[in-house]
Parts: C-alpha cells; structure tokens; sequence
C-alpha cells in the first residue's frame, strides 16, 4: 500500500488492516523510513507554525515563540517522537505474556507504529493552538486502534486486550514524561535561548536503522532564513498579494524542513549522463530525468528502464543530499549492518570502501534490488524481475557509481 492508502485503511478499516499488516515482511527500519517518518513530522511542522509563525493568544494578549527557538523544538520533537515509538513497542512486546500473548518484536513495532497514526494525523491541529485540543480527540481514537490491533499482532485474547490498552496507556505515559525530560535537557527549557544564542554543540540520537544528529549551528541558520521569508510573508500580506505571500509562505516551510542546507541539487541532466544506452542484451526502453519544486526545494531524479522477454531492469538516481530531512528518511537504512535470510529471501546491508549497500532479493530470481547511498548524498537503486542478483549487480557495476561519487554540490 501507498502511504495514503494505508492510512485510510488503518483509520477507516482497522479491524480488517491489522490482518493484512501482521501478514507483511518488513522490519523497523523500513517502517520508520516508509511511514513513520513522515507522519510523524506533521505534528512537529504544525507546532512550529501554530506557534513561531501564526502566534498564540487570548484575552487580547498574543505571543509568537522566537523562531530559532521554534526550530529547535520543531526538530527536538520530531526525533523524541520517533524514540517514543519505539520505546512504547518494547513495553508493548514485554506485557505481552503478561496478558496471555505472544512475545514479538516486529509486530509489536508495527502495533503502535500504525496505532500512533491517527494521534500523528491530528497534530496538524496544531497549526492553531486554539484547536489543539482536537489533536487530543485524535490521539483518543489511536487508543482505540491499538485496542483493535492487539488480539491481532500480539495474539492477546479479547477479552485481554482491553486490560493490555490500558496497562500499556499508563506505562507510555510514564515513558512520555521521561521523554520530555530528555526533550527539555537538548531544548534547555522554554525560558532558556530565547534570543536565539544557541550552542554549538550537535545533539545525536540513535533509534533502529538510524543516527540522528542535531546541528544546531544549521538551526540557527534555518531560522533566519525562516524569519526572512516569514517577514516576506507579512508584507505580501499587507499589500494584498496573494501570490507572493503563497510564494513566501512556501519557501518558509521549505527553510524550515531544511531546504538548501545541503547545497544546491545536481541538475538531472548532469545525472542522467551516467544512465547507460543498453545493460548487456537490455536495450533501454524509457528514460525520464525530471526536477520537481515544492516548498521552496528541488529536488532531481533520473529513472530509466530496460528490458526484454527475459527480464527487466529499473535504474534510478536521485539526488536527496541537498535536502538533508529527505536524505535522513530515505537513507536511514544506510546506518544499519542486516544480514537476514529466510527460505525464500535474503536481506543484506553493509559497508564498502566507505559506500553504504543494500541487497534484497527473492531465491529463485524472481525480483531483486540494490541500493547504494554515496557520501555526496546520491542514491542509485537498481531494481530487476527475472534476472536475478547477479543481473542487479552487473546492472549496478555497468554505472559509472565513482563519477557520480565524485560529483561536488554547489553550496
């Protein structure tokens, strides 16, 4: 399913999402990068502009949160948030026996990763602190999810799983206070920098399948780029232009997930000249190089596809170095070392000469894929049907990966 797709069903249709979600593969990893990632910046983003954008207030007194010190807690949540996840997984996986269920991990991740989605989902109440308490209402309706999801995942009988919710409300709840303690030592509480005099010093978080780091000297550079277009936005506002305060608005959303950070983006055309014109017997039957804009960012692929009676070959390079949260999700599983087999399949991720490699593919050649991660922040994925690992890899080693390695990115 499609990110859209499975959060329609998870809210919609939970019953029947919990058996299609305990039946599928995945990992962590995959999870975080594939879902979590993304919703979980909806309520971080949401806060950051309900209160260091638009202004809270009432009783004719109003009050915007300095924006650097907005962006800290923007990116401090976020990161905490997807801690908090796992850690409510952990206890989740250790009340199971308790409550005459079975022990396991993966599907105990998978119970409060997608049992978080509609809590997530109502974040984005926040962007009018008036209205945060329907993100409350919304978090009410995850507790439900989970109550669902239970019987399902972690094979706890029903008349169980009510007792399981709420033994495992109290103890997130715990875990939550813990968390915001952390979140208030890296954030130095909400009296502290408000003149927006930050430390220099990076703050790391490891979850599964990625390292975190806050640079907080790039906060303090994401904020005045944020404050510029805000100010930007005001006076397009005042003057009744609509178009250049959407436009202004844009690019300050684009500051705040960190648009630019990374330097500029390569053109598509300068990756798609290391595209070859046939793959050993596969002639190239399509090839796309395209830059897309939103939010004041740009980001370039090339995708290209080959292929005859026998097999087909998909190459794709992107380019997500320029966006450094982009690259975060779409490369965490570039921090982790797998080497999982199963009868049937084969999962690996390792290191080489510096280069970050995953390999997945079916035993009997039927589908397999490689990833590689560059340190200019490339990543080149081959995908192939019916050729095997072995024509994935030749595929991969008919690029020229050490040019596209040593492509500079303009700042």
């Amino acid at each position: 399913m499609s990110l859209v797709e499975r959060v329609q069903a998870i809210l919609l249709k939970p019953k029947d999402t919990w058996a299609v979600i305990a039946a599928e593969g995945g990992d962590v990893a995959s999870i975080y990068k594939n879902y979590l990632v993304y919703l979980a910046a909806i309520p971080a983003v949401a806060t950051f502009i309900g209160l260091s954008i638009i202004g809270a207030g009432a009783f004719g007194i109003s009050f915007r949160v300095p924006i650097v010190s907005g962006l800290v807690n923007m990116v401090v949540g976020f990161v905490l948030s997807l801690v908090m996840i796992f850690v409510l997984s952990l206890i989740a996986n250790a009340l199971a026996p308790t409550f005459k269920g079975e022990k396991n991990a993966l599907n105990a991740f998978k119970l409060v990763a997608y049992g978080s989605t509609a809590g997530l989902l109502g974040g984005v109440f926040n962007l009018l602190p008036a209205l945060s308490m329907l993100g409350v209402l919304a978090a009410l309706y995850s507790i439900y999810l989970l109550y669902t999801g239970i019987p399902v995942l972690m094979k706890a009988p029903e008349d169980k799983a009510l007792g399981y919710t709420a033994v495992l409300i109290v103890c997130g709840i715990v875990a939550a206070v813990v968390v915001g303690a952390i979140s208030a030592m890296f954030t130095k509480g909400p009296g502290m920098n408000m003149g927006g005099g930050l430390s220099s010093d990076n703050v790391s978080i490891k979850v599964p399948g990625s390292d975190i780091s806050i640079d907080t000297s790039k906060i303090e550079a994401m904020g005045k780029q944020v404050e510029a277009a805000s100010k930007k936005m005001e006076e397009a506002q005042a003057q009744g232009d609509t178009a250049a305060a959407g436009k202004a608005m844009s690019e300050m959303l684009g500051a705040a997930m960190g648009g630019g950070q990374g330097g500029q983006p390569f053109a598509p055309e300068t990756l798609q000249g290391f595209i070859p014109a046939q793959l050993g017997v596969l002639p190239r039957t399509a090839i796309e190089a395209r830059s897309d804009k939103a939010m004041g960012m740009t980001f370039s692929s090339v995708t290209s596809e080959f292929g005859n009676d026998s097999g087909r070959v998909e190459i794709k390079v992107q380019d997500i170095g320029a966006m450094p949260a982009l690259a975060m999700a779409m490369g965490a599983w570039a921090q982790s070392t797998v080497n999982r087999e199963t009868q049937d399949e084969v999962e690996k991720v390792y290191q080489r000469d510096g280069v970050s490699i995953k390999e997945e593919y079916r035993k009997d050649g039927s589908r397999a894929e490689m990833s590689m991660m560059l340190g200019n922040g490339v990543m080149i994925e081959v995908s192939g049907d019916n050729v095997g690992m072995d024509g994935v890899r030749a595929a991969m080693a008919a690029l020229d990966v050490n040019g596209l390695a040593r492509l500079k990115r303009q700042q």
